[in-house]
């Protein structure tokens, strides 16, 4: 890699700091079940209870209103939907047996999964499919996933065992969506005042406790359709945002898996025999949101200054530990329909000049808001280390997953606050449109989605209309060409880097697995 001279500095103390910062991380564990580290002794497991360490905590347990990959994680152990995805995030049927789409791209038919029941003993049947939907489609409901289904023109249940969908429109990422529908009992959705509170689904885990902060508990479901499965009898999860706690936590056999696998402590363990390391390609995107209807940022030379004032490779380098790569879209090339952009390459002095074009020679004060789990905070740090550079002052403000939540969710977008955001995003849906339209459509600015950069382009919200209503795929390849390039040009993001799934787990644990959206499948679990 090569660097200029005048940032060579600058990037040794990083590497420093990060180097430093891993070996304190540490401080809170031993050294697991080898004390010097390498080779140790093979470890079992007694129980079948498994204890799963994230790095931050759940939003919602609401399955049509989650947002973040830890919610919808969570969602899925104990909810399903007529379609899901594979380990590749391949479409695969789950509650439907199968499918049929007519020509026209208009009429979808679903044939259900016969003798399936809820938790609660309810049956799952075409109208348990309806009342979902409508729960959905409810305006009044104001849910995240209402805007999935606004081409629904009209669900029926011909029979007990049908659901046919009829659109407006043409949507080629239908399947994609109707695989994040996840289905709530009927009964309980008449019965609870708080679905969060007592989620009921058709999922191998049923619901235990949820402790806000500390733990999600979900047990075995004895009486699920898949024979055989589940394998574990109840899985925990914690959110653990520090990283030098998870992998403490990991070592000693306190967590049997955490996710994500603090990227600077990989090395630490790769050679211990009861700790199995797996790295993924993925779909996660890093980046910072710049509230394009804010001053400065809403001039466009301001938002260019910034993407050329960030060393990327430097990013990957001190921040993912060399584990990912530059984002060179507004999505992972893991996506579909990517298409490659070129510029923003790191360039101090063009930075320096495009401030001093937009009024600013002398830089300006700014805000960065992200969550608190450690490498979020390594980060903010590196991005605020390197405006400093062109006289940018940031103050970085870190908190909690569901504080942070609130502060963009809460405000509207003349009245927003946020001036800069450090966060990622992946498609859980699997497909482009789950990367752009609620990224960058004007009709998905916060609460109704997560266009925190407050984006509106003309062009941009007309063609992921179309690319959406098109039926062929090369038509929608070139209209996603287009939307990245707009977006790339208008900067409305400072594009940071793609992330490698990275997780650890003790060497008795098999089934669990982090998908390439980063949420976290726990179906096969099995503990050998």
């Amino acid at each position: 890699m090569r660097f200029k001279g005048r940032t060579w500095s600058l990037l040794m103390l990083l590497l420093a700091f990060t180097i430093v910062a891993a070996g304190c991380g540490n401080s809170g564990g031993g050294k697991g079940a080898s004390e010097g580290g390498g080779e140790s002794k093979p470890v079992t497991k007694n129980n079948k209870d498994i204890v799963i360490a994230i790095n931050a905590n759940f939003i919602t347990l609401d399955p049509h209103n989650a947002g973040d990959t830890h919610s919808i994680s969570g969602a899925r152990t104990m909810y399903e939907g007529l379609m899901g995805f594979n380990d590749k995030m391949e479409l695969v049927p789950v509650l439907a047996e199968d499918y049929t789409i007519s020509d026209d791209g208009l009429t979808y038919t679903f044939n259900l999964r016969k003798n399936v029941k809820f938790h609660d003993g309810t049956e799952f049947n075409a109208e348990a499919v309806k009342i979902n939907m409508e729960r959905i489609m409810n305006e009044e409901n104001n849910l995240r996933m209402r805007k999935s289904f606004a081409t629904v023109a009209d669900v029926q249940a011909p029979d007990e065992h049908t659901v046919v969908f009829t659109l407006s429109q043409p949507y080629n990422a239908f399947l994609n969506k109707a695989a994040m529908a996840l289905m709530i009992s009927p009964k309980a959705l008449k019965e609870s005042a708080d679905i969060t509170k007592d989620p009921v689904g058709t999922g191998a885990y049923k619901f235990k406790e949820w402790v806000q902060g500390d733990r999600l508990v979900v047990v075995k479901n004895e009486e699920y359709w898949q024979e055989g499965l589940p394998k574990v009898d109840s899985i925990t999860f914690k959110p653990v945002p520090e990283n030098g706690s998870r992998i403490a936590m990991l070592k000693t056999g306190e967590a049997d898996f955490i996710y994500p696998m603090p990227t600077e402590q990989v090395s630490d363990v790769e050679g211990d025999s009861n700790i199995v390391i797996d790295k993924i390609d993925s779909t996660i995107v890093r980046y910072v949101t710049l509230n394009t209807m804010k001053k400065p940022y809403d001039d466009l030379k301001v938002r260019q200054a910034i993407n050329y004032a960030i060393d990327k490779d430097a990013y990957i380098k001190v921040v993912k530990s060399g584990l990912g790569s530059k984002l060179t879209s507004s999505m992972s090339s893991m996506t579909q329909y990517y298409s490659e952009q070129s510029g923003y390459d790191y360039d101090v002095e063009k930075a320096k000049s495009l401030l001093a074009e937009a009024g600013y020679p002398d830089g300006f004060e700014a805000e960065l808001w992200g969550e608190n789990d450690s490498e979020s905070i390594k980060g903010m740090q590196f991005f605020a280390q390197q405006l400093a550079l062109v006289g940018i002052k940031v103050d970085v403000k870190s908190m909690e997953g569901a504080t942070l939540s609130d502060q963009i969710n809460s405000a509207t977008p003349e009245n927003a606050k946020i001036q800069m955001w450090y966060v990622s995003w992946s498609p859980s849906s699997g497909d482009a449109d789950g990367a752009t339209k609620g990224l960058f459509s004007s009709e998905f600015f916060p609460p109704a989605g997560a266009n925190t950069a407050y984006y509106k382009n003309d062009n941009v919200d007309q063609w992921i209309k179309d690319a959406n209503a098109s039926v062929k795929a090369e038509d929608a390849n070139e209209i996603y060409a287009n939307i990245q390039k707009q977006i790339w040009e208008d900067a409305p993001w400072a594009f940071l880097g793609v992330d490698q799934v990275i997780t650890g787990k003790r060497a008795y644990l098999e089934g669990v697995k982090a998908l390439p959206d980063g949420s976290i499948s726990v179906i096969d679990a099995e503990v050998k």
